[in-house]
């Protein structure tokens, strides 16, 4: 299944992804993903508001899913990582 419609967050400034969202909207999908784990959370919440609120007043956030996923470390120690998808649509 291709995740063209998903933006990573990572450590980039929220303008880059805001401007990433912003054109996979403007390319014609009616629907964005957006997905961040650990302390990239926080970007990912404003990278979502700033787009509803500054750029494009007629999206709105459809969804919201929240957990936690495993990720083995370098020396085979496991840690749990907090993730977050965002996923905004055109208003109907």
């Amino acid at each position: 299944m291709p995740e063209d419609n998903v933006v990573y967050i990572g450590n980039k400034s929220v303008m880059s992804y805001v401007l990433a969202v912003v054109t996979q909207f403007n390319n014609g999908f009616d629907e964005v993903v957006i997905k961040a784990r650990g302390r990239a959370i926080s970007r990912a919440v404003d990278t979502a508001e700033v787009v509803k609120n500054k750029f494009m007043p007629g999206v709105e956030v459809k969804d919201l899913k929240i957990g936690t996923e495993q990720i083995q470390g370098e020396g085979g120690d496991k840690a749990n990582v907090s993730s977050m998808e965002i996923t905004m649509n055109t208003k109907a």
